[in-house]
C-alpha cells in the first residue's frame, strides 16, 4: 500500500503538468479504481482477522449505504446467483454519477479501515495501526495526486482548499481538539467542514462559531475560570483576555488578533446566516466560507496552544 514514484509522474512535474488547483464536483476512475486496490488490501483482511468470510467489511459499508440512500441493492450488476458484496460496492464506486454519494463510501470504508484494522492489534496483530495508517495516508497522496480537494482527517471526508493552510491550520486545529475536553468544540468543527463540502454554507458559518465559543468555555473550564453557560463569544473573549490568555505585553502587538476574536468569526455568522434574510434569501459566497473555515482553525490552534502554555507555567510555579 505504497505511491509509486514513477517515471511519467516525475517526468509531468519536471513539465509542470502537476495539478494544482483543487476540484470538487468530479471523482476520476482511475482514483475510484486506486481506491479499490486499497479496500482490497484492508477490507478483505478485516472479515479474515474476525473468523468471517472476506466480504464481512464489504457487507457493512453496502449496508449502510443501502440503507440511507433508500436502495435495496446499490448495484444490479451480478453474476453471482448469491449476493456478492465485495462486487456490489465496487460496481456501484465505479458507476455511480454523483460525487456526494461516492464521497459517502469513502468516508464509510475508510472508517470501518480505520477502526476494524486497528482492532487487530487485540488479536495479536503488532502492525494494526500502522497498516490502517498506510491505507489512509495513500488515500490522502491519491486525492492529492488528482488534484481533488478532500482529505480524510480525524473519521471524516473534509474539504480543503489550501494545502498550506491545511498543514498549517486545519490538521493542528482538529489535533488539537482531539482530546475529551475538547470533543464538543472538534465536533462542531467537523460539522463545520461537513456541512460546507454539502455547500450549506450558512450551517457552516453556524457550526464555527460554535466550535469557537465551545473552545474558549472548554478553556474557562480547564483553568476554572467562571462564565455563564449562555455567555457569547463576545463574553468569553473578554473573559479570556482578562485571564491573560494572551500576555498583557502581547496584547498591544495582537490586536488584530483580538479584532478577529471579537468581530471577523461573529460577525461574519451573525450577519450572514444567523439573522432572517428578508425577501431575498442571502447568499454566502463559497470562498468566503472557506476563509471563514481557515481563520477559525487558525485562531482555535492559537487558543489552545495559549492554554497549554499556562497550564505548563502554572505547573512549573506549583513545582518551585
Amino acid at each position: 500500500m505504497t505511491v509509486t514514484e514513477l517515471y511519467s509522474k516525475r517526468q509531468k512535474r519536471l513539465h509542470g503538468e502537476v495539478v494544482d488547483v483543487y476540484t470538487y464536483d468530479n471523482i476520476p476512475k482511475s482514483l475510484r479504481i486506486q481506491i479499490i486496490y486499497i479496500w482490497r488490501d484492508t477490507l478483505g483482511k478485516i472479515g479474515k482477522s474476525l473468523g468471517r468470510n472476506e466480504d464481512h467489511a464489504y457487507k457493512i459499508i453496502v449496508s449502510t449505504l443501502c440503507r440511507e440512500f433508500g436502495l435495496f441493492q446499490l448495484s444490479h450488476v451480478n453474476k453471482y446467483k448469491y449476493r456478492e458484496y465485495t462486487s456490489e460496492l465496487e460496481n456501484f464506486f465505479l458507476e455511480e454519477n454523483k460525487t456526494d454519494r461516492v464521497l459517502d463510501a469513502i468516508e464509510i470504508s475508510f472508517k470501518i479501515i480505520d477502526k476494524k484494522t486497528r482492532g487487530y492489534q487485540y488479536l495479536g496483530r503488532r502492525d494494526a495501526s500502522e497498516r490502517a495508517d498506510r491505507a489512509i495516508n495513500e488515500l490522502n497522496s491519491r486525492f492529492k495526486e488528482h488534484g481533488i480537494g478532500f482529505q480524510f482527517e480525524n473519521g471524516e471526508i473534509i474539504r480543503i482548499d489550501s494545502e498550506l493552510m491545511h498543514t498549517e491550520a486545519v490538521k493542528p486545529a482538529i489535533r488539537l481538539l482531539n482530546s475529551k475536553q475538547y470533543e464538543g468544540a472538534q465536533q462542531e468543527f467537523l460539522s463545520a467542514y461537513d456541512h460546507y463540502r454539502h455547500g450549506k454554507h450558512k450551517e457552516s458559518l453556524n457550526d464555527c462559531l460554535k466550535a469557537f465559543e465551545s473552545t474558549m468555555k472548554a478553556i474557562c473550564e480547564k483553568q476554572n475560570w467562571p462564565y455563564q453557560s449562555n455567555d457569547t463569544a463576545k463574553s468569553l473573549i473578554k473573559i479570556c483576555f482578562e485571564r491573560e490568555l494572551v500576555p498583557t505585553f502581547w496584547q498591544q502587538q495582537l490586536n488584530s488578533l483580538r479584532s478577529i476574536l471579537e468581530s471577523s468569526i461573529p460577525t461574519g455568522r451573525n450577519r450572514l446566516s444567523a439573522h432572517g434574510q428578508g425577501s431575498n434569501p442571502t447568499s454566502i459566497p463559497d470562498h468566503l466560507v472557506g476563509y471563514m473555515l481557515h481563520m477559525t482553525a487558525s485562531t482555535l490552534v492559537f487558543l489552545t496552544k495559549a492554554e497549554q502554555e499556562l497550564a505548563n507555567k502554572a505547573n512549573q510555579q506549583v513545582k518551585k
